[in-house]
């Protein structure tokens, strides 16, 4: 049964399958610097084979079909899975993404995050992360040693709504992010997760803006996996994975970018998965 969830600004969630995700770890994978989150979401989406369970609608959204293998799909998808279970009979944590290619405008960010949050809460998630990217003036990596040492100089710092989520999460694991600025939906998200006592992560990765940055995000994709999940992810394929989705994620920018301006049409590619 399709269910809808109506904000009084217009931003929409519908459940295109219900399954139970209590006690789940939410992904916000909207576009950030570097556009750490959407690599971030899709390596989990393509690794973990989540399916899709939603959408999220809203008139501020750009107006495009992204079409996969003859499917078109919304540009907000809403996935969820699970990494196989763990030894000794240990259960696998559920994960959700809510994934775009594209930043949503400036006026639905914050009903859009607020929307994000009502949503977590009624169905009893446990916690939400935004993996961001903390701009930085570096060299541009070199795509023939992902793991070298421009890779291992990458920083991840951390930051929580709560102290409670604070002290099990970041103290213990990260360098805490105790002065700046957090912008966008990472942003509208830490504030109102303290404002309702609901937990909820940045993981910020120092990236370069100028381009998708998968050597941040494969970063954070290991933050996540070293601190939050119990049955952990492999490591070593989500560097050259990370660099794939990079490449992915540059060409439907470029695309789109294109499609603005009336050059080309918008391609059949897609969205990374599914």
């Amino acid at each position: 049964m399709t269910r809808e969830a109506l904000d009084p600004n217009g931003v929409r969630i519908y459940e295109i399958k219900r399954i139970d995700v209590e006690g789940a770890i939410v992904i916000d994978g909207f576009p950030s610097v570097g556009l750490v989150s959407s690599i971030v979401a899709n390596y989990l989406i393509d690794t973990l084979e989540m399916e899709q369970i939603g959408i999220v609608e809203s008139p501020a959204f750009p107006t495009v079909s992204l079409v996969r293998n003859g499917n078109p799909q919304h540009p907000v998808r809403i996935y969820a899975g699970s990494p196989q279970p763990g030894r000794a009979g240990r259960v696998a944590d559920r994960i959700v993404a809510f994934v775009s290619e594209f930043h949503p405008a400036p006026t639905v960010i914050h009903p859009l995050a607020t929307t994000i949050l009502d949503w977590a809460q009624e169905q009893r998630c446990s916690l939400l992360v935004s993996p961001e990217g903390l701009s930085v003036e570096k060299a541009a990596p070199e795509k023939t040693a992902p793991r070298g040492p421009r890779f291992q100089d990458v920083k991840v710092y951390g930051v929580a709504s709560t102290k409670k989520a604070r002290d099990l999460y970041i103290e213990p694991n990260l360098v805490p992010f105790n002065e700046g600025v957090i912008t966008g939906i990472a942003g509208v998200l830490l504030n109102e997760g303290r404002r309702r006592g609901f937990d909820v992560l940045t993981f910020l990765a120092e990236a370069q803006a100028e381009y998708p940055d998968a050597r941040a995000a494969a970063k954070v994709i290991e933050t996540i996996n070293r601190v939050l999940l119990h049955t952990p992810l492999d490591p070593d394929p989500l560097y050259h994975e990370a660099e794939r989705i990079e490449q992915q994620l540059l060409s439907i920018q470029r695309h789109a970018q294109d499609r603005a301006r009336g050059e080309t049409p918008v391609p059949a590619t897609g969205p990374m998965y599914r």
